[in-house]
């Protein structure tokens, strides 16, 4: 955004121009944190749960930033200018939204926009390792895949960006509908649909729908990646928008999987690739990846697969003592409790130790069973020991019937109980709701 002049900025963003910047030209990069902003700054004050930002675009300013975007009502003392760019907004959320999208349209990247219950962080970071090799491509990182984070994402990517790989968070109906109409996708990737936020939406029906203003939001002749035999989605198809479906009876789909690779079935060809996982839940959103690459045109070649995969998405820790903690605590839901379960059991060599939290949203109505089918898929997955945490993971400690279980109230508790319980060759898995913060038993066991 360099070359932007301010009042070409403003008109961007729907904001009213209230004073210049130091001199010609616009802003390098946008925060939404004063304390980040610097020279070449664009900050936007967003209102808060606790205090809105822009009570401190003054700091930003102060701090040499090139200029700020927040509510008027801030703004007054900062209009007589020579300070640096000053931008009223009615609403500086949508103004960040509508800068992204304006840069979006500068950029004339390809956009893929992935969405889904769950998979959808591994799937985004699966095909950004596929397409870098041929455009130059941009991916979300961490968590920014909010109405704030995607566009700050947008925003990051420099001019010659060429792909945008993004992932869109779904808490509940319209938040796609709003950042599709940011980011415009010409793919959209829906890698699944399960009862992920089922407390907020009430049914699979509603959280397929949801899902599916994605689908609604596609520019006519765009292509939107499907799970194969999902038949919640088919009521949202489009006549105007292509279907390219994977797994298991799509057009992609793995083939066979073993030691010298994965053999995948990419629209009638055999495609040979030496991925470093093989587990079966990443083989299907290694297949949406795929799916979405042909879609924009990139078809990787036979060889090795390099992905850098998002923190705590079953990272491998190994300790002293021969032990491996498979650190996969950054969510859960039903879906992914069961895939890291059944991973588990198909790769731990030796006794399997389970450190299982909470799984959030979902509901009064359903949560106690999802969480006694969690203790039972513990039970078929041969965990020796079950480490509970939390009141609803209780329910799964009841129904596992398996080895060993033991219970804690939160994640320092279930530190505690491990201590000196581990042995050598233990494979000890940690998952559960991000608000129940299963990363601190990790970092204790990596500690000693």
């Amino acid at each position: 955004m360099r070359h932007w002049s301010a009042a070409a900025l403003a008109d961007a963003a729907d904001a009213r121009l209230l004073a210049d910047p130091r001199a010609d030209g616009g802003p390098r990069r946008v925060v939404i944190d004063s304390r980040a902003a610097g020279p070449g700054d664009l900050f936007v004050g967003l209102a808060g749960a606790n205090t809105d930002g822009g009570r401190f675009a003054a700091d930003a300013l102060a701090a040499g930033a090139w200029g700020v975007l927040a509510s008027a009502s801030h703004l007054q003392p900062l209009a007589a200018g020579g300070g640096g760019a000053v931008l009223a907004a009615a609403d500086p959320l949508a103004s960040l939204g509508l800068l992204a999208r304006a840069w979006r349209r500068e950029l004339g990247a390809k956009v893929v926009a992935i969405t889904g219950s769950s998979g959808k962080t591994s799937t985004k970071d699966i095909l950004a390792a596929l397409l870098a090799p041929a455009l130059a491509t941009v991916a979300s990182r961490e968590n920014l895949n909010t109405e704030i984070g995607l566009p700050l994402t947008i925003l990051e990517a420099p001019a010659g960006t060429q792909a945008l790989v993004l992932e869109l968070a779904m808490r509940a109906r319209g938040q796609i509908t709003e950042l599709t109409a940011i980011c415009e996708p010409d793919v959209g990737v829906i890698v699944n649909v399960g009862p992920a936020h089922l407390e907020r939406l009430g049914s699979l029906e509603a959280i397929a729908a949801a899902k599916a203003e994605l689908i609604a939001g596609l520019r006519a002749g765009a292509s939107a990646v499907l799970p194969a035999g999902e038949e919640l989605l088919e009521p949202h198809l489009r006549d105007d928008v292509e279907v390219i479906r994977f797994g298991a009876g799509g057009g992609v789909s793995v083939l066979e999987a073993g030691a010298d690779g994965v053999v995948v079935a990419v629209h009638g060809r055999r495609l040979l690739l030496e991925p470093g996982f093989r587990a079966a839940h990443l083989l299907v959103d290694l297949c949406a990846a795929l799916a979405a690459s042909w879609a924009l045109g990139v078809k990787p070649s036979d060889g090795p697969l390099e992905v850098a995969f998002s923190g705590l998405r079953g990272d491998r820790l190994a300790l002293p003592g021969d032990v491996i903690v498979v650190n996969d605590c950054y969510n859960a839901n039903p879906m992914s409790m069961r895939a890291a379960l059944q991973e588990l059991a198909t790769t731990a060599a030796g006794r399997r130790v389970a450190v299982l939290g909470d799984m959030l949203e979902l509901g009064a109505l359903e949560e106690e069973r999802y969480h006694r089918e969690l203790g039972e898929q513990a039970r078929a997955a041969g965990v020796a020991l079950l480490v509970t945490v939390g009141p609803r993971a209780a329910w799964a400690g009841e129904a596992f019937g398996g080895g060993e279980h033991l219970h804690a109230a939160d994640a320092e508790g279930a530190a505690a109980l491990l201590a000196g319980r581990l042995r050598a060759g233990d494979v000890v898995l940690v998952k559960g709701s991000r608000g129940v913060a299963l990363e601190r038993v990790a970092e204790r066991l990596a500690a000693g």
